[in-house]
């Protein structure tokens, strides 16, 4: 089996605050394009950061999505959601919210009311994921994760644990549907501990240092809140723990279809962004209060 090649590894850059409550770094289509990176075509990575008391929740006020999913991944805080479909919830520390767009919906997000007043550390990652053309005008969906639902798989000698929030790993599903083959864990790894990922060499394949440094394929240092994209020319890559680390491993096999985006929209055609701006201004992706 060859080994995957790493392309680069990308430290982040000068973060820009989204809304007033998202602190981040973007990371795709940063470190290259949304066709380089398919089926993820954007990723949004807000390290730690502290956040003073309030009482007014900071965040994002109501804005549109159409023809792909947000994934939001919560390290360290606590994140309020809803959207015009009806879905929504609290994402506390280690859950995940999988909202599909889809043919369309408004949404908004803020620090959660209680945790807001106290403030404290933040850490989160809001990813996109595309969908095929089939599925871009399917209905809204909304995936609350809780992290005590994700499965979770043992490393062997104590070395850690795999949290499978989407796919499979050593033939644990992962939590979340999704509308094409994507692994998406959590690992978790003690300092010393060395393990091993295998998935289809055509897949695109990334990883995002949250904690921790690392070694990946023994010789290439990886260090925390650094991007490692790997090329496609291999199946399987090694990572060894130089502290206690948390990796976001990224693996999913490529829609390969035109991508046309603007703003919160990814569709296929111009003429379908068109579309998906008119349709947004007549009301048809339905009411939110900000």
């Amino acid at each position: 089996m060859k080994t995957r090649t790493i392309e680069k590894v990308t430290k982040p850059g000068i973060p820009h605050f989204v809304g007033d409550g998202f602190r981040v770094h973007n990371f795709i289509p940063g470190t290259s394009t949304m066709k380089r990176m398919d089926p993820f075509i954007m990723m949004d990575y807000n390290s730690k950061y502290n956040f003073p008391a309030t009482d007014k929740p900071k965040g994002v006020g109501v804005h549109p999505h159409r023809g792909f999913e947000t994934v939001t991944i919560a390290y360290r805080g606590r994140i309020q959601h809803d959207d015009s479909s009806g879905g929504g919830g609290i994402i506390g520390e280690g859950d995940v919210q999988w909202m599909t767009a889809a043919s369309g919906v408004l949404h908004k997000e803020f620090h959660e009311t209680e945790w807001s007043k106290t403030g404290g550390e933040f850490q989160m990652v809001q990813l996109w994921v595309n969908l095929p053309a089939k599925d871009k005008m399917s209905p809204p969906k909304y995936q609350a994760i809780a992290n005590a639902d994700i499965n979770k798989v043992a490393l062997p000698n104590n070395d850690g644990e795999v949290e499978v929030i989407a796919g499979k790993y050593n033939e644990k599903k992962g939590s979340a549907s999704t509308f094409s083959p994507i692994n998406m864990y959590n690992v978790k790894l003690k300092k010393g501990a060395k393990t091993q990922f295998t998935f289809p060499k055509h897949y695109t394949t990334a990883l995002l240092m949250v904690e921790g440094d690392a070694k990946v394929n023994g010789d290439t240092n990886a260090p925390q809140d650094h991007f490692v994209m790997f090329s496609s020319d291999g199946e399987s890559f090694s990572v060894e723990a130089l502290n206690d680390t948390v990796i976001l491993v990224l693996s999913g096999e490529p829609i390969n279809e035109p991508i046309a985006a603007h703003g919160p929209f990814v569709m296929n055609t111009q003429e379908e962004l068109i579309e998906a701006f008119q349709d947004f201004n007549t009301g048809k992706f339905g009411y939110l209060e900000d």
